[in-house]
Protein backbone atom coordinates (compact mmCIF):
# COMPACT_ATOMS: atom_id res chain seq x y z
CA UNK A 1 0.00 0.00 0.00
CA UNK A 2 1.29 3.36 -0.83
CA UNK A 3 -0.61 6.86 -0.34
CA UNK A 4 1.27 9.92 -1.56
CA UNK A 5 0.08 13.34 -1.12
CA UNK A 6 0.40 16.63 -2.77
CA UNK A 7 -0.87 20.02 -3.24
CA UNK A 8 -0.13 21.47 0.21
CA UNK A 9 1.69 24.95 0.58
CA UNK A 10 1.44 28.38 1.44
CA UNK A 11 -1.50 30.28 1.29
CA UNK A 12 -2.98 33.51 2.85
CA UNK A 13 -6.35 33.30 4.93
CA UNK A 14 -9.40 33.12 3.14
CA UNK A 15 -7.21 31.18 0.17
CA UNK A 16 -7.71 27.72 -1.29
CA UNK A 17 -5.97 24.50 -1.49
CA UNK A 18 -6.60 21.16 -3.57
CA UNK A 19 -5.02 18.21 -1.63
CA UNK A 20 -4.63 15.43 -4.17
CA UNK A 21 -3.83 11.45 -2.60
CA UNK A 22 -2.55 9.14 -4.97
CA UNK A 23 -3.35 5.26 -4.17
CA UNK A 24 -1.59 2.01 -5.19
CA UNK A 25 -1.06 -1.41 -3.69
CA UNK A 26 -4.86 -2.29 -2.76
CA UNK A 27 -8.07 -2.45 -4.35
CA UNK A 28 -9.08 1.86 -4.01
CA UNK A 29 -12.61 2.07 -4.74
CA UNK A 30 -13.50 -0.74 -2.35
CA UNK A 31 -11.73 1.19 0.55
CA UNK A 32 -13.22 4.20 2.79
CA UNK A 33 -10.68 7.08 2.74
CA UNK A 34 -9.85 10.03 5.02
CA UNK A 35 -8.05 12.91 5.62
CA UNK A 36 -6.14 13.52 8.60
CA UNK A 37 -4.62 16.73 10.17
CA UNK A 38 -1.98 17.57 12.79
CA UNK A 39 -1.20 20.98 13.95
CA UNK A 40 1.92 21.83 16.34
CA UNK A 41 1.28 20.81 19.73
CA UNK A 42 -2.35 19.20 19.10
CA UNK A 43 -3.60 15.41 18.34
CA UNK A 44 -4.28 14.27 15.31
CA UNK A 45 -7.75 14.56 14.23
CA UNK A 46 -9.93 13.45 11.96
CA UNK A 47 -10.91 15.98 8.62
CA UNK A 48 -13.31 14.28 6.28
CA UNK A 49 -14.17 10.77 5.40
CA UNK A 50 -15.49 9.11 2.43
CA UNK A 51 -17.12 5.99 1.85
CA UNK A 52 -15.80 2.97 -1.15
CA UNK A 53 -18.32 4.58 -3.96
CA UNK A 54 -18.42 8.32 -2.69
CA UNK A 55 -21.48 8.21 -1.73
CA UNK A 56 -21.35 9.03 2.02
CA UNK A 57 -19.11 11.53 3.18
CA UNK A 58 -18.60 13.30 6.38
CA UNK A 59 -16.75 15.90 8.35
CA UNK A 60 -14.93 17.29 11.13
CA UNK A 61 -17.58 20.49 12.51
CA UNK A 62 -14.42 22.89 12.37
CA UNK A 63 -14.54 22.53 8.48
CA UNK A 64 -18.05 22.08 7.56
CA UNK A 65 -19.24 23.78 4.52
CA UNK A 66 -15.23 25.06 4.05
CA UNK A 67 -14.29 21.74 2.89
CA UNK A 68 -14.85 19.04 0.41
CA UNK A 69 -13.67 15.28 0.28
CA UNK A 70 -13.34 13.44 -3.01
CA UNK A 71 -12.61 10.75 -4.97
CA UNK A 72 -12.14 9.70 -8.44
CA UNK A 73 -11.63 5.69 -8.62
CA UNK A 74 -10.75 5.63 -11.75
CA UNK A 75 -7.93 7.56 -10.98
CA UNK A 76 -7.52 5.55 -7.71
CA UNK A 77 -7.25 9.40 -6.34
CA UNK A 78 -8.38 10.92 -3.19
CA UNK A 79 -8.93 14.79 -2.80
CA UNK A 80 -9.95 17.42 -0.77
CA UNK A 81 -10.90 20.80 -1.53
CA UNK A 82 -9.98 23.54 1.02
CA UNK A 83 -11.62 27.27 1.14
CA UNK A 84 -11.31 30.03 3.26
CA UNK A 85 -8.53 28.62 4.93
CA UNK A 86 -7.99 29.97 8.40
CA UNK A 87 -4.82 30.61 10.05
CA UNK A 88 -5.90 27.59 12.27
CA UNK A 89 -5.85 25.09 9.29
CA UNK A 90 -2.47 25.17 9.25
CA UNK A 91 -1.15 21.58 10.04
CA UNK A 92 0.21 18.41 8.10
CA UNK A 93 -2.63 16.91 6.03
CA UNK A 94 -2.74 13.27 6.12
CA UNK A 95 -4.39 10.88 3.61
CA UNK A 96 -5.03 7.78 5.68
CA UNK A 97 -6.95 3.91 5.02
CA UNK A 98 -7.32 0.91 7.12
CA UNK A 99 -7.23 -2.59 5.12
CA UNK A 100 -7.68 -4.16 8.78
CA UNK A 101 -5.67 -5.09 10.80
CA UNK A 102 -2.91 -2.28 9.17
CA UNK A 103 -3.58 0.88 9.00
CA UNK A 104 -1.97 3.00 6.69
CA UNK A 105 -0.95 6.67 6.19
CA UNK A 106 0.43 8.78 3.77
CA UNK A 107 4.02 10.77 4.02
CA UNK A 108 2.20 13.86 4.77
CA UNK A 109 1.52 17.20 3.16
CA UNK A 110 2.23 20.54 4.87
CA UNK A 111 -0.74 23.52 4.75
CA UNK A 112 0.53 26.39 6.13
CA UNK A 113 -2.07 29.54 6.06
CA UNK A 114 -0.89 32.86 7.04
CA UNK A 115 -0.98 36.04 5.82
Amino acid sequence: VQLVESGGGLVQPGGSLTLSCAASGFAFANNDMSWYRQAPGKERELVAAISGTGGSTNYADSVKGRFTISRDNARNTLYLQTNSLQPEDTAVYSCYVQRWPRKYWGQRTQVTVAP
